[in-house]
């Protein structure tokens, strides 16, 4: 499954209000600042802080070598 396209632009991170990465591939955003990780189930992005999981640098960098793409930061 994958996240409509057309909600990127709509999507930042809860905590840091920043851009994430969309890795359609691990159906996953990605905070790189933060190196957080939140999932995405059912076409739905799950972006409690709560339910986010810190990756290590490494992690982080193999997700983001599978390809990514940047949401907006649209209020």
């Amino acid at each position: 499954m994958s996240l409509d396209p057309s909600l990127l632009p709509l999507l930042c991170d809860p905590t840091d209000h920043g851009t994430l990465l969309y890795v359609a591939s691990h159906d996953v955003l990605v905070n790189p600042r933060t190196n957080e990780v939140y999932a995405v189930r059912n076409d739905i992005a799950v972006l409690m802080p709560s339910e986010a999981r810190v990756a290590t640098a490494d992690e982080v960098a193999t997700l983001l070598e599978a390809g990514s793409v940047e949401t907006g930061t649209v209020r």
